[in-house]
């Protein structure tokens, strides 16, 4: 009797055993344990570690709780301005309620992914181009404001949605890349213009300055002689001073007009000395000879002596 008993108590405490290990479950921590009882989801969800369930009655489903990265497949739409462009997007979402998670959606992570992709196409068509291209944070928020309004009754939050990429046809790429080109082209013209003006106004000013004072010339001369100079790789040719030029020129307009002052005085130095002269010599031979030759006028030959005759 005694060795039945002793058997009995050894099965009973197996049987315990054996209970307690079919109750007995894992929560990990990345999971959060949803509770079935005779079918019906308790209300509250088993937390990380070891819990125990009724044999036989109770049923565990885990949920994670991780943020769940799905990408968007390639949707391809036509946007408002009438372009049509190929957009893929990726979601991040994680379960805030196991159980909502479990019972009202039968695959939430399927149904989050088809949110989205129907909350993208709709996103396209809404949207211009150049906002696809350069204002992504509003489509963002958009987004992830559409896909979060019915994934937040399945217990799932929407944590962020970005698009990816956005893929244009080849012939709109070489249209925009034509446009972006002009763009940069008349900037650079219009950069080159404002800098010759400017440069143009700022050496108005210098020339006004150095009309003023001819020194800044030669003083700008000799700063651009020896920038030129520092660099020792070429032949420098000084060019002829200017002011050095016009104090030639001063000299020799004194010059000029000095020669023409005393040739104007030796000229008529030499007039007044020929006409004189000519004058001189002509009048007196002519009296000379006139009188030589028997004129009537008086002289001093031996008819008109007034000495005794012979």
């Amino acid at each position: 009797m005694e060795g039945a008993a002793a058997i009995a108590v050894v099965v009973v405490v197996a049987l315990l055993l054996l209970i307690l290990r079919s109750s007995m479950r894992i929560v990990n921590q990345v999971d959060r344990g949803v509770v079935f009882r005779f079918g019906k989801a308790l209300p509250a969800y088993r937390n990380p570690g070891i819990t125990y369930l009724v044999p036989f009655a109770d049923r565990m489903r885990k949920v994670n709780v991780q943020v769940v990265t799905l990408p968007i497949p390639t949707q391809e739409g036509i946007t408002r301005d009438n372009v049509s462009v190929k957009v893929d997007a990726v979601v991040y979402f994680r379960v805030t309620d196991p159980v909502r998670a479990a019972i009202e959606v039968q695959d939430y992570v399927f149904a989050v992914g088809q949110v989205a992709q129907s909350s993208l196409r709709s996103i396209i068509g809404k949207s211009d181009l150049d906002d696809l291209l350069s204002d992504r944070e509003r489509l963002h928020e958009g987004l992830a404001v559409m896909i979060d309004s019915p994934a937040a009754g399945w217990g799932v939050h929407i944590d962020r949605v970005e698009i990816k990429d956005v893929q244009l046809p080849e012939s709109l790429k070489r249209s925009m890349s034509r446009q972006a080109e002009a763009e940069r082209e008349r900037r650079a013209r219009v950069i080159t213009a404002d800098g010759e003006f400017q440069a143009a106004r700022q050496l108005a000013n210098a020339s006004r300055i150095m009309s003023d004072t001819p020194e800044a010339m030669q003083l700008r001369l000799l700063q651009t002689v020896v920038e030129v100079a520092a660099e020792k790789n070429s032949t420098l040719v000084m060019p002829f001073p200017v002011e050095l030029l016009r104090y030639f020129d001063r000299a020799a307009r004194r010059l000029g007009d000095g020669d023409d002052n005393a040739g104007d005085n030796g000229e008529g130095t030499r007039n007044d000395t020929k006409d004189g002269t000519k004058d001189g010599t002509k009048d007196g031979t002519k009296d000379g000879t006139k009188d030589g030759n028997g004129d009537p006028s008086p002289g001093p030959g031996p008819e008109n002596s007034s000495g005794p005759a012979q």
